[in-house]
């Protein structure tokens, strides 16, 4: 697929995003300090705190950013309006903060926190949708941004009806709909999207080629799918539909997993860099989270189902996120601070970009405290959560640190 850079925005734009992203990243992780998983609960409020500053904070934000530059340069139009992202990043900001605290110490600043981060991911559907619309003829990456979004727009709703009856605003059913909610913003929004960013990046970093894209085409359908039978069977309490939707999700991560293997053996660059360690940390994660998930629908357990979790959010999503900062932080800022010098004076290689031995050392503490961690949790054992989050840390302070050196080379 041709990638113009005609259409990508100011990085001044998404630099925030960005840099906000990783403070929160940084500030979660410190936050699990205070966690004992020997007595851990996925609904204690906590927890439930914990979850919304990590998934708002750290993963929509980078998300949001990343989609700011990469909607526009692979749809081939220019966004809707493209201010709109000065306002997105600020109230989703001060939303999440208002969230992580509601749960903890204040019931009552739910629903004003939950309306924030509302306001903030309608904002940015609504652009999105009507940069679409832009668009004359529609791709399969074009689609999972399509449905990807509609599932964001779901998953609000969800949300808050959650807040609302968590602040006790009205009578809902919470457990039901948490289903709901963490199947349509993480199934729906997340995979969708990392699924149809995939199409692009991957080969784009790789330079594979000369592929089929049917494993990755069935996947993005099946989820889609599977997040519609989950979400459903919290509207209707319906045990089949719920176990259709886990089914369905489980076929459809294996189908990608297997596209991502497709791409890694077709590739031409075999690059042994930051990057391809961290996308083969995050796709073993999700292979090991495959494996738990097949086991715990024979063998369910409260220890089992938060390990699963863990693995997807810190190993699956996390590595993906932050190896993938490492390719684009690099290329925008060189595209905008020194291709215009290209011919005049001599520019970097977007590797000379990269602080090798530090991304080695976040690499290396980040890995080793999410493993040490999820044996940790899976044995209810504190001492070994608390080792591995020690070492996670340190992780994420060389990832800020990695970060904030990229975005002010010179």
């Amino acid at each position: 697929m041709a990638i113009s850079q005609d259409f990508a925005p100011p990085f001044k734009l998404i630099a925030p995003y960005f840099i906000i992203g990783a403070i929160f990243f940084v500030f979660s992780v410190a936050l699990l300090f205070g966690f004992d998983v020997s007595a851990l609960d996925g609904l204690d409020s906590g927890t439930l705190s914990w979850v919304h500053i990590f998934l708002l904070g750290f993963v929509m934000m980078i998300i949001f950013g990343a989609m700011a530059q990469l909607v526009p340069v692979v749809l081939e139009v220019g966004h809707f309006a493209v201010e709109l992202y000065y306002v997105i990043y600020p109230l989703l900001l001060i939303g999440t903060l208002l969230m992580g605290y509601g749960f903890v110490a204040s019931p009552a600043l739910l629903p004003y926190g939950g309306i924030v981060v509302l306001v903030s991911l309608l904002i940015f559907v609504l652009e999105t949708f009507l940069t679409i619309k832009k668009v004359k003829k529609m791709n399969l990456v074009m689609v999972s941004v399509l449905l990807a979004n509609t599932f964001l727009f779901l998953g609000l709703i969800f949300g808050i009806l959650m807040a609302l009856g968590y602040a006790g605003t009205i009578s809902v059913d919470i457990g039901a709909l948490l289903k709901a909610h963490i199947y349509l913003v993480l199934g729906g929004y997340v995979g969708v999207t990392i699924m149809g960013m995939s199409l692009i990046l991957l080969p784009m970093f790789w330079l594979s080629h000369s592929f089929s894209w049917k494993p990755v085409t069935y996947a993005l359908w099946t989820m889609s799918f599977g997040v519609m039978s989950v979400m459903f069977s919290s509207i209707t309490g319906s045990f089949l539909l719920e176990y259709v939707g886990y089914l369905l999700s489980i076929t459809a991560l294996m189908l990608y997993f297997y596209q991502i293997y497709i791409i890694y053996k077709t590739r031409v660059r075999l690059d042994n860099d930051i990057y391809l360690h961290s996308l083969l940390f995050s796709y073993g994660s999700l292979a090991v989270s495959l494996i738990l998930g097949a086991i715990y629908l024979v063998l369910p357990s409260e220890n089992l189902l938060l390990t699963i979790g863990w693995v997807l959010f810190l190993g699956y999503i996390t590595f993906v996120i932050t190896g993938h900062l490492y390719k684009i932080v690099p290329f925008l800022v060189w595209f905008e601070r020194f291709s215009p010098l290209i011919g005049k004076q001599k520019v970097p290689m977007l590797a000379d970009m990269v602080p090798v031995l530090s991304a080695k050392f976040q690499f290396g503490f980040s890995a080793s405290g999410v493993v040490i961690c999820a044996f940790g949790i899976l044995l209810g054992n504190n001492d070994i959560f608390k080792a591995g989050i020690s070492f996670l840390f340190v992780g994420t302070v060389f990832m800020i640190k990695d970060l904030m050196y990229m975005i002010n080379f010179k």
